[in-house]
């Protein structure tokens, strides 16, 4: 397999595809290809920013770039589900999805049903696990390490996204397209509970609309009890005004507390036992996209070319969106619900035809075939 390369395109050329195109070109192996959004102005931007050609239909990209083995959706939450099945049903391509991967278990599951059936790879994209302060925390969190095991894992993200943010696309704020500061905002500090924690076996979560005028929730709390018999605490806002105050994953644990902080999980605010590591294992990002996206394309190269495993396991990934569901099915029933029986969520996730509409892509001519 040496000398080969791995071919990405883009889909979805918001804001987050710049950090994509950086982490490509960082990568040995790695080309981008091209970009796509139904947007020009958008489309021509990130072609620009990453010297390549730029399309606002991805059935002619994918048509006029055969050599595409991997594309990377970065649409709207509520369309992954749709253009990854399309694309793998069509184009027999590969696929990296942005967070959240999918809108309901029954999406998730059918994907890998698909990409079993064709023999394709998905890749779920949770970046944050490879910061240095979770890395270094993940290290110390086993019987043997110097925090050893967890005994309370608890969540805080207090952040502010005014009326005018979600006024700024009409799939933000929305059952079908988008979900609440859980799914949204929340997903990585709700991925990273699992990472760091295990898995969960029950939760009991309240959420509430209480500073924007949306359908879904901007403030959520929950209790939590993982497998281990350790507790969590999850609190997710984004009704928090005037302004962010913070993001933060703690660990108290049986030798020692960590905690995690700073713009994306960059920061180890504090480890008792050593606590000379907290400025050893903190990182300085830009941006609130961090540098896990490197390790992210990395590892697609990785298992394409050389068959090793992925960084994470689609199967992995689905475990958060569980989490995720079992925390508005206990809102929708009113008390305790376990992960192992509670299925997708009767919000999230659900049908809106005519605003699915403004994102789908009108199938090509088939002369182009």
């Amino acid at each position: 397999m040496q000398g080969q390369r791995i071919h990405f395109a883009i889909i979805g050329c918001g804001r987050i595809a710049g950090r994509h195109i950086e982490a490509i070109k960082g990568i040995a192996n790695a080309t981008l290809t091209a970009v796509c959004d139904i947007d020009v102005e958008r489309a021509k931007e990130k072609a620009e920013f990453g010297k390549v050609p730029f399309y606002v239909n991805y059935h002619k990209m994918l048509h006029a770039h055969p050599e595409i083995n991997v594309v990377i959706i970065l649409t709207p939450s509520g369309m992954h589900f749709e253009h990854a099945a399309e694309i793998m049903q069509q184009y027999k391509k590969h696929i990296l999805i942005e967070k959240p991967m999918v809108m309901s278990l029954a999406q998730g599951h059918e994907l890998q049903r698909i990409a079993q059936q064709l023999n394709l790879k998905l890749f779920p994209l949770y970046q944050n696990r490879f910061n240095k302060a979770v890395q270094r925390v993940k290290t110390a969190m086993h019987a043997a390490g110097e925090l050893g095991k967890v005994r309370v894992g608890t969540v805080r993200v207090r952040w502010c996204r005014p009326q005018r943010y979600y006024d700024l696309s009409p799939w933000r704020g929305t059952w079908a397209m988008d979900g609440g500061a859980l799914t949204n905002q929340g997903i990585h500090y709700i991925d990273l509970l699992r990472y760091l924690c295990g898995n969960i076996k029950r939760v009991h979560a309240k959420l509430a609309t209480l500073g924007s005028d949306i359908e879904v929730e901007d403030t959520g709390v929950a209790i939590l009890e993982f497998e281990s018999g350790a507790l969590g605490v999850i609190e997710i806002m984004t009704s928090a005004r005037p302004q962010d105050y913070e993001a933060s994953i703690s660990c108290v644990c049986e030798k020692g507390l960590a905690v995690i902080s700073g713009i994306a999980t960059n920061v180890l605010q504090t480890f008792s036992p050593d606590p000379t590591q907290e400025k050893l294992a903190s990182e300085d990002f830009p941006t609130v996209y961090g540098f896990g996206h490197n390790d992210v394309i990395q590892g697609v190269v990785n298992c394409l070319l050389n068959n090793a495993r992925p960084y994470i396991d689609f199967d992995d990934g689905l475990e958060t969106i569980k989490l995720l569901h079992a925390l508005y099915r206990s809102d929708e029933e009113g008390g305790w619900v376990d992960l192992a029986t509670a299925g997708d969520s009767k919000r999230l996730g659900k049908k809106d035809e005519s605003l699915f509409d403004l994102y789908r892509t009108p199938a090509v001519e088939k002369s182009l075939s």
